[in-house]
Order: structure tokens, then sequence, then C-alpha cells
């Protein structure tokens, strides 16, 4: 396939990306409420400036290869696109990572999340020093850690995770499990408080309640703050870890080149597509499951709520009538 015959699709990706992550960054800096927020939306933004870096940096250069397939073959520029990539992957994982740990400390332990003063400056702080020690992380290959090399497709540069010197495959094998890793704790760090907030919504619907029953549950249940920041965090973690999981898994390989198993280069320029999509995806995530949006389903599921307990409590109302009516005519 001639490369300009394919070029709309990196086009097309890197327009979704830039678009979606701009009107993201608009959306949570102009809301009121997210902006009030604590840690966890300074964590979110911070994802989507990741995301709209990591597409205005990287797409281009996949553009011009495929305008001129010499471009990638200069070993500065292939080196700065491995830089990149493993730059930016790292990167997003880390910050979903810090997000599913923020919300862990705020839910599950309290003291220490007042103690530890994590708030917006906090998570500031926290962003900073994951773009610090990430950056000094990526560089390694381009100080003799280890090589990047123009992929068999010639559409894309990455380090020579296949190879079997030992600098090389070590660093290739410990980005693979730091990778793991924060994938691995972001799913036990979900779990974990998607539990305890399930635990905390059943004892509050079990506690008896003496008046207004219907609406004070709902006011418990639907604390919209942490319901909706869950859902952020849930929905968000689910399309990372899924973008993610195959070039990790790739990443991972390189213990099998011990054991002589076949190298897929297909497999490989998959899972660098599907890594690309994430940034695309993330964005709406933010623009529609924003606090606004979310309180309007609160309420519609409110209202219909209470239009069930209206309807159902009317011929309880009407018996009650009848009854004491027959008493005081018996009484006469």
């Amino acid at each position: 396939v001639e490369p300009t015959n394919t070029i709309a699709l990196p086009i097309f990706m890197f327009a979704g990306g830039a678009i979606g992550n701009l009107i993201a960054i608009i959306v949570l800096s102009v809301s009121r409420q997210e902006r009030k927020s604590s840690a966890f939306y300074t964590l979110v933004c911070g994802l989507a400036v990741t995301d709209l870096l990591g597409t205005c940096l990287a797409s281009p250069l996949t553009i011009a290869n495929y305008l001129d397939q010499n471009v990638l073959k200069n070993s500065h520029v292939c080196e700065f696109q491995s830089f990149l990539l493993l730059f930016f992957g790292l990167t997003g994982l880390s910050i979903i990572f810090a997000m599913a740990a923020e919300r862990y400390l705020a839910i599950c332990c309290p003291y220490t999340y007042q103690r530890w003063g994590v708030d917006r400056r906090f998570a500031q702080k926290f962003l900073i020093s994951i773009y610090i020690s990430h950056i000094v992380f990526c560089c390694l290959p381009m100080i003799g850690m280890a090589g990047s090399l123009l992929q068999s497709s010639s559409t894309w540069c990455f380090i020579d995770w296949n190879t079997h010197k030992p600098r090389a495959a070590a660093y290739s094998a410990l980005y693979g499990v730091v990778s793991l890793l924060l994938i691995l704790g972001t799913i036990v760090l979900n779990l974990a408080v998607s539990g305890a907030l399930l635990l905390m919504r059943q004892r509050t619907v079990q506690r008896p309640v003496t008046r207004a029953s219907v609406r004070e549950r709902w006011r418990a249940l639907s604390s919209a703050a942490e319901t909706q920041m869950m859902a952020v965090l849930v929905m968000t973690s689910a399309v990372v870890l899924a973008c993610s999981a195959p070039l990790v898994v790739s990443q991972i390989r390189v213990f099998a080149n011990c054991f002589m198993l076949k190298h897929d280069p297909r497999a490989d320029l998959a899972a660098i597509r599907i890594a690309s999509v994430n940034p695309i995806l993330d964005p709406w995530i933010y623009i529609l499951l924003r606090r606004s949006l979310f309180r309007r389903l609160l309420s519609l599921s409110r209202g219909s709520s209470s239009t069930r307990s209206s309807s159902s409590s009317t011929p309880q109302r009407n018996l009650k009538n009848s009854v004491s009516r027959s008493i005081k005519d018996a009484q006469k």
C-alpha cells in the first residue's frame, strides 16, 4: 500500500486527538465545580494535557513519514519518536495510577489523605515529579542503554525490544514490568475503591429513615462528587488500560526471546495503533461525564423514583382514610 493511500488514517487520528483534548481542557477549566475540586481533577486535567502533547508531538512525525518514507530513517528523528512513544505511554499509565491512588486515599484512608495534605498543589507537584522522572527514564535509550529501531512496517520507531543485547533487553524488560505494575496497581485500587463505595451505599440503604424516605436515601446514595469521580476514573482506566495493555504485552515478550519464540511485527504494529487510539477516546469521557450532566441524570432518576413512590402511596392513603371513616361510623 502506498503511503499516500493510507495517510487519511493518521491525519484523522491527529485531528480527533487534538480537537477532543482541547475541548476537554476547556470544559475542565470553565466548569467552576471542577476548578474548585481537589487533587482528582488536577490529575484529570494533567492527563488531558499529556494526551494533547503526545498527539501534537508524535502524530506530525508519523504523517511526515507517510509523505516521505525517509523521515524516520534519520537516526535522530527515529530516536525522538521512540522517546515520545515511551514517555507518553508510561506517563499516561502513571497519571491513571495516581488518580486511582488519590481516590483510594480519599475514600478508604481519609485520615492519611488529610494528614498528607492531598490538594491541588500536591497533585501539581506530583505531576511535575512524574514528568521529570519519566523524562530521565525514557532518555536512557538515547545515552546507550537501548537502541531505537525503525520497525519493519517503516511507519514508526521504538526501542529494539527483540534484541539479545543484555542492556537493551534489560531496559525493555524493565519498561514492560513497570508498565504492567502500573496497570495491575490501577486495577487493584479501582476494585478496592468500588468495593468500599458499594459497602457504604449498602449501609446507607439499610439505615432506617423516618421522614421523606425516598428523597433522603437518594441524597445519600447520589453524593455526586464521589459517584461522578468514580465514574470518570473507572471509564478512563478502562480505556487507557485496554489501549495500553497490547503494547505492554508486546514489550513483555522480550522475555520470550530467551525461549526463541517467533517475533510478530504485525502484532507490534496493531499494539501501537491501539495505543494511539487512547488519547482520542480519553477526552470524551471528561466531556460526557462532566458534573453538570451527571447531576441532570441523577435528578431525572430522582424524579422518576419520587413519582413512583407518590403513585404507590396514593392508594395506601385512600385505604387509611376509608378505614378511619369506618371506625368513626362504628363508634357513633
